[in-house]
């Protein structure tokens, strides 16, 4: 690093003002007792700003005073980062003229001839009216966007020489030029133009809010009812709810029916991230699960509504076929202990016995038919009874087989 010392001309005193006074005690008492020095940083570039852009010596030692420190504690940090300007600078504006690798490769040595011939030929002094100055920094991190430069807390890319003379004369003009790239370019595509994510309605921003509202309408209410914006009762019900946790929807995943586009992957994932965890903790009989479990689980459920999703519309319609069903438990016998089915935690078994079911013999026997009398029966259980494999588990455990038993053990009952 090259020795940053302090400017030999220097004010008599510095004071904050006011307002960056009662600032600064705000920002020292967010500090525990005994840690009120981790606040230097923050304090020494409010004072910066206060000051034109450049760090005075009396700010340093204002500050080490505010926070008990001794004042050459304050000199370490101002002269190690470079984020301090140790000298005046520009009152209009300094230009940081990144010199890393990527850059100087698409020309930063020419935007350093700019700044010698148009402001100063030594960095951090100024232009003969005291309106501009110039340094070379180490990478801004825009490195896609190279060549760059940084004029107080804004990054100009993609430049050229004549350009850089076109930011200067703006600068001077007191007219702040659109910061970002200067050739059009949105944020850090291919210079050519997007060459894949193309659609813009779903990459550009401009219709961030048209996915939630698109989702909104598909989970809002019944199939034939008008597409409107769904009201906050909705959301607060438990259809709506298990939608937005597993993100599913009535509707198709095409929604088809309104004309929109279909939902993005990354959408639903983001609205299953929601409120996945509750879900994935009552699949796994309530009990918590570790954040690998968890991941690996959301993953797999992800997965598996997208396959659903599809062999739904290419699946011909189920018709729908109420299974056997039982007031009581046959014979006046205690009823299965249907959790002993992955899948099934204690409410849902309570649920099964209020709709008549109370055997494992019940589940083992039900065709495609019953298990889509069973789904329209509940929200957002469409697929799970296939994807968990209820109907298999329930014919072993009606054979008398039971969880803990051991490989090679003869089946209870």
């Amino acid at each position: 690093m090259a020795v940053r010392r302090l400017n030999p001309e220097q004010p008599a005193q510095f004071a904050f003002t006011a307002e960056n006074l009662a600032w600064a005690r705000e920002t020292i008492a967010k500090y525990p007792e005994g840690k009120q020095a981790s606040a230097i940083i923050p304090l020494m570039w409010r004072a910066q700003e206060q000051a034109g852009g450049w760090l005075p010596e009396p700010a340093i030692r204002l500050v080490c005073d505010m926070l008990g420190m001794a004042h050459i504690r304050g000199m370490e940090v101002a002269t190690f980062y470079t984020m301090f300007q140790l000298s005046p600078v520009g009152s209009k504006a300094h230009i940081q003229v990144c010199g890393t690798t990527p850059c100087m490769l698409r020309g930063s040595g020419d935007l350093i001839s700019v700044c010698k011939k148009r402001i100063n030929e030594h960095a951090h002094e100024t232009n003969a009216d005291g309106t501009l100055s110039w340094e070379e920094v180490e990478c801004i991190g825009v490195c896609a966007n190279a060549p760059v430069v940084q004029v107080h807390k804004d990054t100009y890319e993609d430049l050229t020489a004549e350009q850089l003379d076109k930011l200067l004369d703006a600068f001077l003009a007191d007219s702040k030029p659109k910061p970002g790239s200067q050739t059009g370019r949105t944020a850090s595509c291919p210079s050519s133009g997007p060459t894949s994510l193309t659609d813009a309605t779903l990459y550009d921003g401009s219709t961030i809010g048209a996915w939630k509202k698109r989702f909104e309408e598909s989970s809002g209410g019944a199939e034939d009812q008008p597409k409107e914006s769904t009201p906050p009762s909705a959301l607060a019900s438990p259809a709506h709810k298990e939608q937005v946790a597993t993100g599913t929807s009535p509707a198709s995943p095409t929604n088809a029916q309104s004309g929109s586009a279909p939902l993005h992957p990354a959408a639903l994932t983001a609205m299953a991230n929601a409120g996945l965890v509750k879900e994935l903790e009552a699949r796994g009989g309530g009990k918590a699960l570790s954040a690998g479990e968890l991941d690996k689980i959301k993953s797999d459920m992800i997965r598996d509504r997208a396959i659903a999703a599809a062999a739904e519309q290419a699946a011909p319609a189920i018709a729908i076929v109420q299974p056997e069903l039982l007031k009581e438990p046959l014979g006046g016998s205690a009823p299965d202990d249907l959790s002993l089915i992955w899948g099934v935690a204690d409410k849902m078994a309570e649920k099964l016995n209020a709709m008549g079911i109370w055997h494992f013999d019940q589940i083992a026997k039900w065709t495609p038919e019953n298990v889509a009398w069973f789904e329209s029966q509940l929200d957002g259980f469409k697929g799970r009874v296939t994807r968990d494999k209820w109907i298999e588990q329930a014919q072993k455990l009606a054979s008398g087989w039971r969880p803990e038993s051991k490989a090679g053990e003869k089946p209870k009952g």
